[in-house]
């Protein structure tokens, strides 16, 4: 079998994790997160800590940060017979419904029985969701006797943690450990979590060391915890992403003089939608991305990558093998397996440069 016949197998972004390896919670201080330096140029591996980041970015490089802000989008509501349900908000706002103080929303519904058009689900607070209309996708659209939203979600809606932390299941501590100290444009249901491992003495650091940063926004959707399950990994659709950019950003990106590092996958994705787009340069307009980069394609708009230790199978780390060898990734991550690294959405780091 070829090399590029392997690189596009699912089978092949498979690797065994000890289930203790899996960060339930942040480490105290985000800062003090480990982190891995992997240069490329050397091969050679480096074992520190997060807060020390600035020894190891050139003087004069852009950082490139994902600022969505993630909402408390899940809500846990029942029928009338007691049947459980679980509805995951696909938007912080939606729209105004037909009749007086209600809000129409996309969502996506758990539940073990059959969903149908025009059932009522009883949530917290005297809140109540009528199912107006199943989609093709999947997903569902909701009415909500809630108006404006956004403040009943604060008073009772839930952090949707990913299902392999503490089998999803949020709690106060995650409104905060769920959030990058620069988040800022509300629409997130999942944190761009390379970004947790920042605080303010960090890019206070870094800004002294003359490395700039600059903002973009990409609304993470429910789509990033859905599994691959095509045999083959080009087969695999990938859900749609909102993002965008201002003028401010986008001029220090453009007009960067040294390297760019991005900051989490849904940046680079960001940056790559933007390259490969003929209209998608234009400041502070809203575009969707569903961009899927894995190995074989070429990544042209970073010199680095800062990230967490990803899922096996997963899109995320499949891009993470496009910029260094699906090989050379799996070998680092036995590496960091081997040095206890704690792994996923609230674990470690890795820096390629």
């Amino acid at each position: 079998m070829l090399q590029s016949d392997i690189e596009l197998k699912l089978s092949s972004y498979d690797y065994h994790l000890p289930s203790e390896l899996i960060a339930a919670r942040p480490v105290a201080v985000r800062d003090q997160s480990r982190l891995l330096v992997y240069d490329r140029k050397t091969q050679m591996v480096t074992h520190t800590h997060f807060d020390q980041l600035s020894t190891y970015i050139p003087r004069g490089d852009l950082l490139v940060l994902n600022q969505s802000r993630v909402f408390p989008c899940r809500l846990i509501g029942h029928k009338s017979t007691g049947a459980r349900y679980e509805l995951f908000l696909l938007n912080p706002k939606g729209r105004r419904g037909e009749r007086d103080g209600t809000t129409v929303v996309p969502a996506m519904i758990r539940s073990a029985r059959r969903k149908r058009v025009g059932e009522q689900i009883l949530l917290a607070q005297g809140g109540k969701a009528e199912i107006l209309e199943s989609r093709q996708d999947g997903t569902f659209l909701i009415e909500i006797n809630q108006e404006p939203l956004l403040d009943y979600l604060n008073q009772v809606g839930q952090v949707p943690i990913p299902p392999y932390i503490r089998a999803g299941e949020s709690d106060a501590r995650d409104r905060s450990d769920y959030q990058t100290v620069y988040a800022k444009e509300l629409g997130s249901v999942a944190a761009p979590t390379a970004g947790l491992h920042f605080t303010p003495s960090l890019l206070d650091s870094l800004k002294s060391k003359e490395i700039g940063c600059a903002a973009v926004t990409l609304h993470v959707g429910m789509g990033t915890f859905a599994p691959v399950t095509t045999t083959n990994i080009t087969e695999h659709q990938m859900h749609q992403e909102r993002f965008w950019i201002d003028q401010e950003n986008l001029d220090k990106i453009m007009n960067v003089k040294r390297g760019i590092v991005a900051v989490g996958t849904t940046s680079l994705r960001v940056l790559e939608s933007i390259a490969r787009a003929t209209n998608a340069t234009n400041p502070d307009q809203l575009y969707a991305t569903d961009i899927f980069i894995y190995p074989g394609q070429k990544i042209n708009t970073t010199s680095g990558l800062i990230t967490n230790f990803h899922l096996p199978k997963s899109t995320l780390l499949m891009l993470v093998s496009a910029l260094i060898g699906r090989e050379r990734c799996l070998e680092l991550y036995q590496e960091a397996i081997k040095n206890n690294y704690r792994f996923f959405s609230y674990g470690d780091a890795m820096y390629i440069r």
